[in-house]
């Protein structure tokens, strides 16, 4: 007798763990059930994606939706619906929301506002103080959390922990991997000066590549002390790529798709304010270093980074504009373009964007194509042309920094736990989107 499925992705090339092939994916409540010539079988629903390819959804780790407190520039259901028009199947939304997700009561809200409003997958980082340092080894286990988040460097909103013996504490008191924005906060401050007035360009020179560098040294060093991981989120200089690579027993690392695609000074000059983001857009040789990075293995996993902000803040004169740009609809097509331009094999998008979180943060059932996992598919046209625009971001920002780039790549469908969320820039289903799970803390 034929097996019969919910849904059947037929005649797509299937990238995965064990290289790329023409299969076709069957899925059976909410699972892979599975993968091979499936022509003998029925379903509900059978989808052609011939001449398309099938990646394990795309997870972002590094979002900022905003919600509590800062929704007239984005809230969970704006965000979220960015990301599944984007290709993205899963984010990871960040904790300097007003108020902070610093307590279990913080962290629960913003699970239930997220719950089948939101149209992908989620978790939520907590961010650590000073005044919870000793609760965060039983917040970091609560449904919902993806990890603990420390700003060893000031960014937008007030959470900072910039001392050694803060951070000490803050790494004694957990055991999951914790994620750090990594700035030298003193040599921030001594640097102030450096900011110019109405210049945006100043910012990199402000905020230089040693400030980064100075800090990840001084985390790594804690790390080693401490016997716990850490994740280098949105790593942004040649300096501390190859730092890195000498330290990957304690550390994973990030990049995002902007510090892999602009560079200063020109992004300054042709966007102004709206290239500002913490840590900043480095030159070139930066960008390249980062590169080989990726090349190299050291970069673990890409995330966007997305931290909207709106056109009027961001037109404030420097340096009292908003740090910050969106992201995470456009980070599937801006990386894909780079795969197009042989700057990375489409396995090595694949490794970045789902298997990689999944290996960082320990993600139960996602990160592959594999028979019992969640469902999860980023459909793509490698060939298609498209270009991105303001008016095609769904963002209440209301703006991308790629506006009038045209990329070779596209997201043509999100499918997550085999539900068709997106197909041909159209939202198919109704939100529906669940806590991301975790192999450290599946009993709870």
């Amino acid at each position: 007798m034929a097996e019969t499925y919910d849904l059947i992705l037929k005649g797509g090339t299937v990238v995965n763990h064990d290289g790329e092939g023409l299969r076709d994916l069957g899925i059976r409540d909410g699972r892979f059930a599975a993968i091979g010539d499936l022509s003998l079988a029925s379903a509900g629903e059978v989808v052609d994606c011939r001449g398309l390819h099938l990646l394990p959804g795309v997870m972002d780790t590094h979002v900022h939706f905003r919600e509590p407190g800062l929704t007239h520039k984005e809230d969970l259901e704006s965000g979220s619906r960015g990301a599944v028009l984007g290709g993205v199947t899963a984010v990871f939304e960040m904790p300097n929301t007003i108020p902070p997700t610093t307590d279990a009561a913080a962290l629960a809200d913003k699970v239930k506002r997220a719950h089948h409003r939101m149209h992908c997958d989620f978790a939520f980082y907590v961010g650590a103080t000073r005044e919870n340092t000793r609760d965060l080894g039983e917040l970091e286990r609560l449904p919902g959390a993806c990890a603990i988040k420390v700003f060893m460097g000031s960014s937008t909103g007030t959470l900072l922990i910039d001392d050694d013996e803060g951070v000490r504490a803050v790494l004694k008191a957990i055991n999951r991997r914790a994620a750090f924005h990594s700035e030298d906060e003193n040599r921030l401050r001594e640097r102030m000066n450096l900011r110019v007035e109405g210049d945006p360009r100043s910012h990199p020179v402000w905020r230089d590549a040693q400030a980064a560098l100075l800090c990840t040294q001084r985390l790594i060093k804690l790390a080693h002390e401490t016997g716990k991981r850490v994740h280098v989120l949105h790593v942004t200089s040649k300096d501390e790529a190859e730092f890195l690579a000498g330290h990957k027993d304690v550390a994973t690392a990030e990049a995002t798709p902007a510090h892999l695609t602009l560079a200063a000074p020109d992004c300054y000059e042709k966007l102004g304010t709206l290239a500002q983001l913490n840590p900043p857009i480095r030159d070139a040789s930066h960008r390249a270093g980062l590169w080989n990075g990726i090349a190299q293995g050291v970069i673990d996993n890409i995330g966007s980074d997305h931290s909207p902000h709106t056109r009027e803040e961001k037109a404030h004169v420097y340096p009292k504009t908003h740090s910050g740009m969106t992201g995470v609809q456009s980070l599937v097509p801006v990386m894909l373009d780079h795969v197009h331009a042989g700057r990375l094999t489409l396995q090595r998008f694949v490794d970045l964007t789902s298997a990689g979180p999944a290996r960082v943060f320990g993600i139960a059932t996602k990160g592959r194509i594999a028979a019992g996992y969640d469902a999860d598919v980023t459909v793509v046209d490698l060939k298609r042309r498209e270009t991105i625009t303001d008016s095609w971001t769904a963002s209440r920002a209301g703006w991308t920094p790629y506006n009038g780039m045209t990329v070779t790549g596209w997201p043509v469908g999100t499918v997550i736990r085999g539900k068709k969320v997106m197909w041909e820039g159209s939202l198919n289903a109704a939100s529906q989107g669940e806590c991301v799970r975790f192999l450290e803390t599946l009993g709870n």
